[in-house]
């Protein structure tokens, strides 16, 4: 089993109901009387992370049928949000004995029901997500291929079994996404798919589905904000989500997320200033190191140190430690504190997993650090930076205008100028000038395991597929591919071969 690939699957959450092997009409029936008018209200509130109303709601239909599909159903669905969001690893060893029971529960519903393999299918997917957190790898991958039979199964005997396409829709984007040199396990594995596949069928569940179509939607955008690219109506309906659902949390954590990745950390900190964390939602720390990321894009620096703390005393688990350590190192070294910061930085060492990538640039910074690499004329880079990343782009660009290469010592900074440089002025609608400055970091960073190179090849080929230049596009997109072992790859390779992916090649 390739640990890569099992990874990646789950980094990433139609013409195919044409022949009607099922009565539609009872198919919806049997929804309505498995997923009872309180389910259905727990169902909901669970997605706005009111997890204890959901489970009140939950122990009150128990009384009535305790093995209702259903019912345990929506208690693993859950459970899987309050493992990813607290990494709780003590509810975790608990919680995941109640796998193999409630998948005994759901089996013993009638063969003849599309519901029996598409919750059994549900509830492996829920455990998939939560092992891959919890870094139980292997027993993810096989749930995941255990989800996928049950999905593709249903598809076959209910085409026309809308909900199927839910997770199968996922499923299939993410499979279409891995990268070549692992795309050969899922098909020995026999799991096929597109991305193009996965969105058609994502879209046939939102347009058909009154119950499922809010989350199959949700995960259309999500897959458009992470592996492809967001439309302008996209965005419009992103932004649009949290005013028109005001009390649900995870819908104000999405738009929040996905708008500071685009670049729209302003947007982002309106819609997050409005976020619901009263009393009735599930513990979030993790919206105060949004609120600190902002922060230290705006140059706030002392107000974005603060926020870190508030996240680190909040946080239970394992994840993004180490970068908010590395973050407020960054504050007080930004500030001129550098002996404050020195005790910031030894931190990151201590604390924490490198599971993702920010913990992993995290360590590899600290190291350095440590080491005496880390000059004082990086601090411009790094204003420049993450001013840039929040879509400050004016205090960006006049920050690094008294900079030349000149200005630095090392190849890696005089390459990163170059893409920062590259980077702003393609954000700010200047995609020719852009293109440039991204040359010249690729060639700064050739024979290297520098990000800006393969960043900047990224961008390169986005700009070329804006001005119908195919060709480019596609060699740039290899290009991006092409370094090895960088801090980005995954991901990095990840859009890139999305975006091959859409282009025919």
């Amino acid at each position: 089993m390739n640990r890569k690939f099992i990874k990646y699957v789950v980094a990433y959450l139609v013409a195919l109901v044409n022949c009607v092997a099922v009565n539609a009409t009872e198919i919806d029936m049997e929804i309505e009387q498995v997923f009872t008018p309180r389910l259905q209200l727990a169902y909901f509130e669970i997605q706005k992370l009111r997890l204890d109303k959901a489970r009140t709601l939950l122990e009150q239909e128990r009384s009535r049928e305790p093995e209702n599909g259903a019912l345990v159903y929506l208690d693993n669905y859950a459970d899987m949000y309050y493992l990813l969001i607290s990494e709780n690893r003590s509810a975790y060893a608990t919680l995941s004995k109640y796998e193999d029971i409630r998948l005994a529960t759901l089996e013993k519903m009638s063969d003849n029901s599309p519901l029996k393999r598409l919750l059994m299918a549900e509830v492996r997917l829920h455990w998939a997500f939560a092992k891959l957190k919890f870094g139980n790898e292997v027993s993810a991958c096989w749930d995941i291929i255990k989800a996928y039979r049950l999905l593709e199964e249903n598809q076959k005997k209910y085409p026309a079994f809308v909900p199927t396409y839910k997770s199968l829709g996922l499923l299939h984007a993410l499979i279409g996404s891995v990268p070549e040199q692992y795309s050969w396990v899922a098909r020995a594995l026999g799991m096929t798919g597109s991305v193009e596949e996965g969105i058609r069928e994502l879209r046939l569940v939102k347009q058909k589905d009154p119950f499922f179509g809010q989350e199959a939607g949700l995960i259309e955008l999500l897959l458009h904000a992470y592996t492809l690219r967001l439309s302008t109506d996209q965005f419009r309906e992103l932004k649009a989500l949290p005013a028109e659902h005001p009390d649900n949390l995870l819908l104000h954590f999405f738009a929040t997320s996905v708008l500071m990745k685009e670049g729209k950390s302003e947007q982002a900190l309106a819609i997050l200033n409005k976020a619901p964390r009263s009393s009735a939602y599930i513990a979030f720390p993790f919206l105060d190191y949004l609120r600190a990321e902002i922060l230290l894009q705006k140059g706030q620096y002392q107000s974005a140190y603060t926020n870190y703390v508030r996240f680190q005393n909040a946080f239970k688990g394992f994840n993004f430690l180490k970068d908010s350590y590395f973050k407020q190192f960054l504050c007080l070294w930004l500030m001129g504190r550098d002996q404050e910061a020195a005790k910031a930085i030894a931190r990151v060492g201590t604390v924490g997993k490198t599971i993702v990538e920010s913990d992993q640039y995290a360590a590899k910074f600290a190291e350095s650090y440590v080491a005496g690499q880390v000059l004082a004329e990086q601090k411009v880079l790094f204003v420049a930076r993450y001013a840039s990343d929040g879509g400050y782009l004016s205090e960006a660009l006049e920050t690094l205008d008294d900079y030349s290469e000149a200005s630095f010592s090392t190849m890696a900074n005089k390459a990163e100028l170059n893409y920062r440089r590259g980077r702003i002025l393609q954000k700010m609608g200047k995609p020719e000038q852009a293109l440039t400055y991204f040359q010249r970091s690729i060639l700064l960073t050739n024979n290297t395991n520098l990000y800006f190179g393969p960043s900047s090849a990224l961008q390169m080929g986005y700009i070329h597929v804006e001005h119908s230049r195919k060709n480019q596009a596609i060699t740039s997109f290899k290009k991006a591919m092409s370094y090895k072992k960088h801090e980005y790859k995954n991901s990095i390779d990840n859009k890139a071969r999305a975006a091959l992916s859409k282009l025919g090649s």
